[in-house]
């Protein structure tokens, strides 16, 4: 069981229930579907707490069930067209579909939690492409020079929408340690959208 009493099929199955409608037609706004990293997730959100916060770009469904965001709650927001920019701030989770948008918001939030001396954590999830710009590298030493309570998880599926990442930078450039780490994955979804209806 994951944070929030999520199951692996019940995040797949939402992920499924999501790309059904959007393929029908019935959401006429973009969406950013998860797949394959369902495992990983669960094992992540063991250790998610629930006064943690939790930030993360245009695929964070997963990550808002995960939290404790309940399935309808979720299923109206994206309906609302705000899957790429999820908010849910009783449940501290914030997405932005900026690229590397959510960083330094992550970073800035973990400072306060050190400054006042609060015993929450801050978790902030980045695509691989992501992990590669300036701004997660100026933020990631800032935390770490500082010691600050925030782990940066890079989720890497290979590709930034479908530019393959190794072959754009030669290779990851950051180092897994007290403050970030990577999982891998491969999804069955395209980057945006289902795969039937419209590709954007």
């Amino acid at each position: 069981m994951a944070s929030g009493g999520v199951t692996r099929d019940e995040l797949v199955s939402f992920s499924d229930e999501i790309a059904e409608l959007f393929n029908a037609g019935r959401i006429p706004y973009p969406v950013h579907l998860s797949d394959g990293n369902e495992d990983a997730l669960i094992n992540i959100f063991r250790d998610v707490g629930p006064d943690d916060w939790v930030f993360g770009s245009w695929r964070m469904h997963y990550h808002a069930l995960l939290k404790g965001v309940p399935c309808e709650t979720l299923k109206a927001a994206i309906f609302r067209g705000e899957s790429m920019a999820l908010s849910f701030p009783e449940h501290r989770i914030y997405g932005s579909a900026i690229v590397g948008g959510v960083v330094p918001i992550a970073l800035g939030a973990a400072m306060a939690i050190e400054r006042r001396g609060g015993a929450e954590r801050v978790w902030c999830f980045v695509g691989d492409m992501t992990a590669l710009t300036g701004i997660f590298a100026e933020s990631l030493r800032y935390a770490e020079n500082f010691g600050l309570p925030i782990k940066f998880i890079v989720e890497d599926n290979g590709v930034s929408v479908c530019t393959n990442t190794a072959s754009a930078w030669g290779g990851r450039l950051y180092e897994e340690g007290k403050h970030v780490c990577r999982y891998s994955y491969r999804s069955r979804f395209p980057h945006a959208g289902a795969g039937q209806r419209v590709q954007f």
